[in-house]
């Protein structure tokens, strides 16, 4: 099976041979950071149409997290488009945090149109150092189609434990690897190494339930939907909760 894996991966290469070529000379880096605002514009509405109830029912419990203000200190991880505002409760003091900077003008157009929310601040960093936010600082965390673009799961797991206050909760949904041992699996494997250079450093082979299981969060919550866009090589979700 190995194999026949490098076989396709070899084949696969071949085929997009100019885009890999262009990674390698450095040219399809800044490209990419510049169209793939654009990419998630139009495919997180489709999202968020096949997943609005899933989304209204999981954001809906942030509405009983408000700090001593009164109001739920939030920080969204990858916020993107902020294609999840809508979903937020009134009273919500947003950060977004992002390592793209060319997200902010939608965050911003997204804002305008979710008058009910607090726009605190955008803070351009990695999700594996996020030193800009204090400790015990946010009543919740969010991350939605994160997890599988990082460089590491587990600091970026570490650090939103660090900026949580205690009892503050991480909602989570992101996509994860097929089951070991599928043609389904196969196949994301093979298209791995160009889905990365497509999906601005997309994995799609990651267990990320493996991550969160591995935390030690207090609680743990989850439950696993079906691929929502079933012509794409992204796999099955993971959607819940964690509990500092």
């Amino acid at each position: 099976m190995d194999t026949l894996v490098r076989l396709l991966q070899l084949l696969v290469l071949l085929l997009t041979l100019p885009l890999h070529l262009m990674a390698l000379l450095g040219f399809w880096e800044p490209l990419c950071k510049t169209y793939f605002p654009y990419l998630m514009a139009v495919l997180t509405v489709k999202c968020n149409h096949k997943m609005d109830s899933k989304k209204q029912e999981l954001f809906s419990q942030i509405k009983g997290l408000a700090g001593a203000s009164g109001k739920v200190a939030l920080l969204e991880l990858g916020c993107g488009t902020g294609a999840n505002f809508q979903f937020y409760p009134s009273g919500c003091r947003i950060t977004c945090l992002d390592p793209n900077p060319h997200f902010e003008k939608f965050l911003t157009k997204s804002m305008a149109k979710n008058r009910h929310l607090e726009y605190e601040r955008f803070v351009v960093a990695f999700g594996e150092d996020m030193r800009q936010l204090a400790n015990g600082s946010m009543d919740v965390v969010v991350s939605t189609l994160v997890l599988c673009s990082v460089q590491s799961p587990k600091r970026v797991l570490q650090e939103v434990q660090r900026v949580l206050r205690p009892g503050g909760m991480f909602f989570f949904w992101e996509h994860v690897a097929e089951p070991r041992g599928s043609w389904a699996f196969l196949w994301q494997q093979v298209l791995e190494p160009t889905w990365k250079h497509i999906g601005d450093g997309c994995c799609l082979t990651r267990e990320t339930w493996k991550d969160l299981e591995d935390a030690q969060f207090s609680e743990l919550q989850m439950e696993r939907h079906p691929p929502l866009i079933k012509w794409l090589p992204v796999g099955p979700h993971i959607m819940g909760k964690a509990v500092k």
